[in-house]
C-alpha cells in the first residue's frame, strides 16, 4: 500500500509540475522595443550628421570626385540658393541696394549700351565703305571692259542695298520685241562683262523686267514669262563665256518694278531691262547703308564747283556834250 501510496503521490507531484508555471507578465516585446530605439537613434545620428556642411571638406570632395572621373574641378550641383559660391567659400549676406546706387548703376548700364550701340553702327558704316569701294572697283573694271569694246553706254551701274546693279536696256538692239532671243548687241554686252564678273566669285542675280505693255502674240502669254525668260537667256550666255552656273540665279519681275513711272517714252524703254545684281556678301545691318555710303563717296568724288567770278563792268568814259547837242537840247 505503502509503494502504491508513494506511486500515487509520483504522479499528483508529476502532475502537480506539469499544470504549474511562470505565472509573471510576458517580457518579450522589450526586445522588439529595443531595436525600434536603436534605428531612431541611428536616423537622427545621420540627420545630424548631414546636416552639418563644412565647406573645406564639401570642396576637396568636390575636386577629389572630379579628379576621379577625368572631368574639370567645377561639378555643377543643381539645388536651391545657398551659402555656398562656386569656388567652395562662403557666400557673404547681401547687401541692400540704396536708390542712389541703383540709379548709378542704370546710368551706368545704358551708357554702355549706347557707347556699344555706336561703336556697332561705326563699325557698320565703315564695312559699308569698304564694301562701296570693292563694288567701285569692280564698276570701274566691268566699265573699262565695255568701253574697250565700244558698248560703254549699254549698261547703267548703280549701288543699292543688294550690291551693285547694272541695268541692261532691252530695247530692240538687246532683244526683239516680245522675244528672249539675244541679238548681236546683246551677246556682245555679256561676252565683255563675263571676263570680269567670272573674276570677282561674288554670286549674280539676273533679274528680267518688262514695260506695263501687254505682250501680243509670240511664245509667252504675259510679261511674267517674257521677263524670266530673257533672264534665263542671259544666264545661259554667261555660263556659255565661263561663269559658274552655281552663282547665277535668273529671276523674272514683269512690269512690278518699274524704274521710271507712268507711260511715256523714258518709261517704256527704260522698264524693259534686264538687271544683272552682283549680290554683296555683308550681314544685313552692313548692307542696309551701302545706298548711304555710295552716296558719300560720290559726293566726296564730286569734282567742286568752280568759282565763277562776276564779270567786271566797263564804264564808259564821259561824253562832252557838243553845241549841237546843246542846241538840239534847245536854247536861244
Amino acid at each position: 500500500m505503502s509503494a502504491g501510496g508513494a506511486h500515487g503521490r509520483g504522479r499528483r507531484g508529476g502532475g502537480g509540475h506539469d499544470e504549474g508555471g511562470h505565472d509573471g507578465p510576458d517580457e518579450r516585446w522589450l526586445v522588439s522595443y529595443a531595436d525600434m530605439i536603436t534605428v531612431l537613434m541611428a536616423l537622427f545620428i545621420v540627420l545630424f550628421a548631414i546636416s552639418q556642411v563644412d565647406a573645406q571638406k564639401f570642396l576637396q570632395l568636390k575636386q577629389g570626385l572630379a579628379e576621379g572621373v577625368g572631368a574639370s574641378s567645377s561639378i555643377p550641383v543643381d539645388g536651391g540658393s545657398g551659402l555656398l559660391v562656386s569656388n567652395g567659400s562662403i557666400a557673404a549676406p547681401a547687401q541692400p541696394q540704396t536708390a542712389v546706387q541703383a540709379e548709378s548703376v542704370d546710368v551706368s548700364a545704358a551708357g554702355q549700351g549706347a557707347s556699344s550701340s555706336a561703336g556697332g553702327g561705326a563699325s557698320a558704316m565703315q564695312a559699308a565703305r569698304e564694301e562701296v569701294e570693292r563694288l567701285d572697283e569692280l564698276q570701274r573694271q566691268l566699265d573699262a571692259s565695255l568701253q574697250s569694246g565700244g558698248l560703254g553706254d549699254r549698261v547703267d551701274f548703280r549701288i543699292t542695298e543688294r550690291g551693285l546693279v547694272g541695268a541692261i536696256v532691252a530695247d530692240d538692239v538687246f532683244f526683239e520685241s516680245s522675244s528672249a532671243a539675244l541679238r548681236e548687241t546683246g551677246r556682245a554686252v555679256l561676252d565683255a562683262m563675263a571676263p570680269v564678273l567670272d573674276a570677282d566669285q561674288h554670286p549674280l542675280e539676273l533679274q528680267g523686267h518688262t514695260n506695263s505693255l501687254p505682250v501680243r502674240g509670240g511664245l509667252y502669254p504675259s510679261n511674267w514669262e517674257l521677263s524670266a525668260a530673257r533672264a534665263a537667256s542671259v544666264v545661259r550666255h554667261l555660263e556659255s563665256d565661263g561663269v559658274a552656273s552655281d552663282r547665277m540665279t535668273a529671276v523674272g519681275y514683269g512690269q512690278t518694278r518699274p524704274l521710271y513711272p507712268g507711260n511715256d517714252e523714258q518709261a517704256l524703254s527704260g522698264n524693259r531691262r534686264v538687271d544683272l545684281v552682283v549680290l554683296s556678301d555683308q550681314p544685313a545691318e552692313v548692307k542696309a547703308l551701302l545706298p548711304e555710303a555710295a552716296a558719300e563717296a560720290a559726293a566726296s568724288a564730286a569734282p567742286p564747283e568752280p568759282q565763277v567770278a562776276p564779270a567786271a563792268v566797263a564804264l564808259a568814259p564821259p561824253v562832252e556834250a557838243s553845241a549841237a547837242d546843246h542846241a538840239d537840247a534847245g536854247g536861244h
